[in-house]
């Protein structure tokens, strides 16, 4: 059985062994703010997603992450599927995500629905592939 869930101020230990990219503060906030996913899955945590909202307006997922043994699952796609709907909800028209031109993730993206809007390219690394997706 799997649960998508707000995160949660117990999950703090597992969310810090996928997420290395947040302080402390920052994940206190996603907890208050509810700006933060974790996907249970047989009653263990297996994946998260975070996001914020871009230009203070325009939902943007930051984050996200299934833990190895659990990928191939469909988790990622029910912790964006739960995202998205939770977007669309709250009255947003599209949503947007990132990612490295040199990881896979863009074409799971590209699968869910989100077509290419841009890229950035920071000293000289891979650029970063921005993707939308209208909801």
């Amino acid at each position: 059985m799997t649960e998508i869930r707000y995160v949660l101020p117990g999950d703090r230990e597992f969310w810090f062994t996928l997420d290395r990219h947040i302080s402390a503060a920052e994940f206190e906030k996603k907890i208050r703010d509810r700006e933060g996913y974790v996907a249970i899955c047989d009653g263990a945590p297996a994946g998260i997603l975070r996001y914020n909202l871009f230009w203070d307006n325009t939902p943007f997922c930051n984050m996200l992450f299934v833990g190895w043994e659990h990928q191939r699952k469909g988790l990622g796609r029910m912790l964006m599927e739960r995202w998205e709907s939770d977007m669309r909800a709250a009255g947003y028209e599209f949503v947007l995500t990132s990612t490295q031109s040199d990881e896979t993730a863009q074409h799971f993206y590209r699968k869910l629905g989100y077509s290419d809007c841009g890229a950035l390219i920071l000293d000289g690394g891979p650029a970063e592939i921005f993707l939308m997706k209208r909801l």
